[in-house]
Formats: C-alpha cells, structure tokens, sequence
C-alpha cells in the first residue's frame, strides 16, 4: 500500500513538473473598442495567465474610464497608445483618474496585434491605465526593457485594418502646449498647414475611443477561437517572432523615456522605440 501511495506521488509531481513547464493558457474575456468613426476593434484579454492586468484594466472599462479617451500617440512601425487621457466637446483633454499600480505579469509576447501596458520607467510594477497595441513584431525590444512590458490580450477579426488605420494618420507634435505626453498625436481632417497655421483643434480630429464594451465573459473563449499567443523571449530565450504576426520594429535595447510631468500634470507612460 505504502509502495503504491508513493508512486502515485511521483507520478503526480511528475505531472505537476511537466504542467508548470507548458505555456500558460490564454483564456480570456472579449472587449470590443468602438472608436468615433464607427469602426471597432475586438480584442481577447488573456484572463488566466495574466490575471491582475487582465482585472486592472476591466475595472477601468466598467468605470467608464476609457469612454471618449484618446489614442495620445502613434509611431509608425512601432505603436499606437492610449488609455491616459479623455476628451470633451470642446477639444479639452484631462488625464485619466489613476488606480494604484499593477504588478507586472510578463509572460506573452510583444509581437504585432497584441496589447501591452505602459509604465514608467522607474519600475516594473509602475502600470497603471495606459496601454498600447504593437504595430510590430517588437519583441526583441519590449519583451526586456524594464521587466518586460505585460501583454494581457490581443486583436482578433478585422481589428487591426482599424489600428493600422489610426496609424497611418499623420501625427503632430502638440507638447507645447500640451505637455510631454503628446509630442505624437494622430489627429484626423487636420493638416500640417492647419497646424502651421494654429487652426483651432476641435474633438473630431481626435481619434476617440468612445467606448470599451465586454462581450463576452467566457474564460474560455481564447481557446475556443483557437488563440496560441507567443511567450515572452525574455522567458523563453528566443529572440524572434513567435506567434501574432511579423513585422520589424525590434532590435537592440533602448532606454525607458517614461519620467518627466506633462502640462495636464499626468506622468508620461512612453515605450522607447529601439534604435
């Protein structure tokens, strides 16, 4: 008897071993993003494997938080970033209230089509409301700058037609007036003439997100579309691309241009662009 209570123990920690090793299931829930224009972007929150990302950002959503925010920046090749700032009727922006900062949990990859938090860079744990899609396979670069940035979802269906949209928007460098945070701003029905000329900004040339909606609840339902997303080659020690689509946008490590105070008085989340 006692022979056979301790094989079975073996066999049950070698399961346990073998389990602890295999990539971490990407359950999640579904949000949708309706932007200004009408368009939408779907996006599978990958619930069991990054659990306080995951919980950080619904409580924002079901705050209403994210409701007529901004996209505050774009760089081509590289992201488009959001979560920090709303905006009203007459074009005015204020920051985002901001929750107590979430541990980071970064265990997928930064590879194009998913979404990631942004921190400062005076920690891992520094996340708070902003996040941002990768345009890119940035792997190489945001897997190992500052713990590795926290992928907690990523873009499914047509999303990213939407996201390469806003980033083919031209982008404008309002930090004079605005503040550090946004030195690359798309704006939409605005030139650089417009700009040269100081025209006055109104709400429709931001990119708006107007709401963030959940659609889904089921835990399970990354794995019923099939999802397979791309662990961190900061765990892995792999440099490439993995899973969730190619691109450039990598190479060698860049530092963290994340500290300073914008005009509105809201710490600047910013992800380094390697160089």
């Amino acid at each position: 008897m006692q022979s056979s209570l301790y094989s079975r123990s073996l066999i049950a920690a070698a399961v346990l071993c073998v389990t602890t090793l295999l990539p971490q299931a990407s359950n999640a829930t579904i949000v949708e993003f309706e932007l200004s224009d009408g368009t939408f972007i779907e996006v599978n929150l990958y619930d069991n494997a990054t659990p306080q990302t995951v919980a950080n950002f619904l409580n924002y959503v079901q705050n209403g938080n994210f409701s007529q925010s901004v996209i505050h920046r774009s760089v081509a090749g590289f992201v488009i970033q959001g979560g920090g700032f709303v905006t009203d009727v007459n074009a005015q922006l204020s920051a985002i209230p901001e929750n107590a900062p979430v541990n980071n949990e970064p265990t997928f990859s930064n590879v194009r089509g998913s979404i990631a938090m942004a921190k400062l860079g005076s920690g891992p744990d520094t996340a708070t409301s902003q996040w941002f899609f990768n345009l890119a396979n940035n792997a190489a670069n945001l897997d190992n700058q500052n713990g590795g940035f926290t992928v907690f979802g990523e873009v499914t269906g047509t999303g990213m037609a939407t996201i390469d949209a806003v980033a083919a928007l031209p982008t404008f460098d309002l930090s004079a007036t605005l503040g550090g945070a946004f030195t690359d701003i798309p704006l939409q029905n605005y030139t650089a003439a417009d700009f040269n000329n100081n025209v006055p900004r109104i709400s429709d040339n931001f990119v708006i997100i107007t709401a963030i909606t959940v659609t889904d609840t089921n835990p399970d339902s990354a794995g019923a579309a099939g999802l397979n997303p791309a662990l961190s080659t900061a765990n892995n020690g792999g440099g490439g691309n993995g899973g969730g689509g190619g691109g450039g946008g990598g190479g060698s490590l860049g530092l963290l241009a994340l500290l300073g105070l914008s005009a509105l008085g809201r710490r600047r989340y910013r992800i380094a662009k390697a160089a």
